[in-house]
């Protein structure tokens, strides 16, 4: 497990990352590579999405241009003031302190679940991906953006010591575990020599539902 792959550490490490983080994500994740994965993702008008590991809210401007009924969630208080201040605590997203392996949402809160940039720092990338599949309505898309693996083995040892890198064979281990039937991975990457990001289009096991009418209801986490 790598460093960061520890709550109270990548807390810490967001701690001071939140104070640059929207100058140098841009570099590792930028908005063609969000919009692409927006594309994928399928959204509409009216659908209630969860942005998990929303952090400062790069991926969250992007889902408010598909669905004005966003959710953010991050552990990490830094990251959400930031966001506060783009959004609002309450105004254009309903934002939420909470861990993505035990989510205070009710089951079937959502129509779609998001998550980009957070997956290397679950400690448990499984439970947290059940939890996904039972915050989203059955048919829904649950999309996950994380690092793909190094292809060299240098790199491979530095990266596995700070945080999870996976490639696809891991990813198709990792959401079948987690109880999915269905999903892909695609490779994106801002420019050749750059760092890649593996995302998994998955979608939740049933047929698809109509739109909750009724904001999803917090359960107790504890």
């Amino acid at each position: 497990m790598g460093v960061l792959e520890d709550k109270a550490r990548a807390r810490l490490f967001y701690k001071y990352l939140s104070q640059v983080y929207d100058t140098i994500n841009p570099f590792i994740w930028n908005e063609e590579m969000r919009d692409e994965a927006l594309e994928w993702f399928g959204v509409e008008a009216g659908d209630r999405v969860l942005d998990v590991g929303c952090g400062t809210g790069f991926a969250t401007e992007g889902l408010l241009q598909h669905t004005d009924d966003v959710w953010g969630l991050d552990q990490s208080a830094h990251q959400l003031e930031k966001a506060f201040g783009k959004f609002g605590k309450r105004d254009q997203v309903k934002f939420h302190r909470g861990d993505a392996e035990r989510l205070p949402f009710a089951d079937d809160s959502f129509d779609a679940y998001w998550s980009s940039g957070s997956i290397e720092y679950w400690p448990d990338p499984v439970a947290a991906l059940r939890e996904a599949r039972r915050v989203t309505k059955p048919g829904g898309p649950v999309l996950v953006v994380g690092p793909d693996y190094p292809k060299s083995t240098a790199f491979a040892k530095l990266a596995d010591a700070i945080m999870l890198f996976y490639d696809e064979a891991e990813a198709d281990r990792m959401f079948a575990e987690a109880g999915f039937e269905a999903f892909e991975h695609r490779i994106q990457q801002r420019a050749p020599g750059t760092p890649r990001a593996i995302t998994t289009i998955a979608r939740v096991p049933g047929p698809g539902t109509e739109a909750a009418t009724v904001d999803p209801e917090p359960v107790d986490p504890s």
